[in-house]
């Protein structure tokens, strides 16, 4: 097994690994100091069935189930994410950390390929800890005492159903009964395994401040979000078939490009549970 870094800022590659094969316990040991230290791993030329993608996900906390879309049937820890020659609009489409609108958001989100466009479709990836360090002390200061109000709404006009139904091959897997989830947390977050600090809010689903309007919290919400994702904070990953992504929720943002207009890309997603931000 070899790492390969793929930015200073985050993300590495690791290259020869069966992930549908049994992973020895040192080379799962070695997985997440990776994981923990580069924040988005890849792999390449992987064959994974439900249950085995479910198993490599494992290695880095307990699967979880996501409430707005129904998952497969005999692996419902497992979503899909398909955008077909038809859609205009992409699902993931925007600078995000998942689930942060819940009490305790998913610790992680591992990506397996299925199928991909020619071109197009890539993911990008920031690291919020190195923009946490590069602000300046006054900054870090005021942002100590600041919790974001995140919601699943935001970014759904008219609603999350209402965006959902406009995805082509989606819009029959939404959860017609899922619940809206409004959480506040701390603007500044300390990894629970490796003490780092770093921003945790983001342009998706971070409304407003605690204790402020939106309109106050506005112009310094968009500052950070522009901040976090200046391009020496950065990463990208051209996807093809068979390849899969780990990301750590607590650390990144990442945001799924929409670049591949009138071609078909398909994804498996599983999310793996957290705990409440500190």
């Amino acid at each position: 097994m070899h790492i390969a870094p793929l930015s200073t800022a985050l993300g590495a590659e690791i290259l020869g690994i069966d992930l549908a094969g049994e992973i020895p316990d040192q080379a799962a040991a070695d997985i997440h100091a990776a994981f923990l230290a580069h924040r988005v791993l890849f792999f390449r030329d992987q064959s994974l069935s439900p249950p085995a993608f479910v198993q490599f996900a494992r290695l880095f906390g307990e699967p979880d189930i996501y409430p707005f879309i129904k998952g497969l049937p005999e692996t419902p820890e497992v979503i899909e994410i398909i955008k077909t020659e038809a859609d205009t609009k992409n699902f993931g489409g925007s600078w995000h950390s998942d689930t942060s609108y819940m009490d305790c958001p998913a610790l992680g989100t591992t990506l397996y390929a299925l199928e991909t466009p020619a071109f197009g479709g890539d993911t990008l990836f920031a690291n919020t800890t190195l923009a946490y360090d590069a602000l300046s002390q006054g900054m870090k200061k005021l942002l100590g005492s600041l919790a974001g109000v995140n919601s699943s709404e935001k970014g759904y006009q008219g609603g999350r159903a209402a965006g959902m139904a406009r995805l082509d091959a989606m819009k029959d897997t939404f959860e017609a009964q899922a619940k809206t989830y409004e959480n506040a947390h701390p603007v500044v977050r300390t990894h629970p395994e490796t003490g780092a600090k770093s921003l945790y809010l983001n342009r998706s689903h971070t409304l407003r401040f605690s204790g402020m309007t939106v309109e106050e919290s506005a112009p310094l919400i968009d500052y950070l979000c522009n901040h976090m994702i200046r391009p020496e904070f950065t990463c990208r990953f051209r996807w093809r078939a068979g390849s899969v992504a780990v990301w750590d929720n607590r650390t990144t943002l990442h945001h799924a490009v929409n670049d591949y207009a009138g071609q078909h890309r398909h994804m498996h997603r599983v999310t793996i549970k957290g705990d409440r931000p500190c």
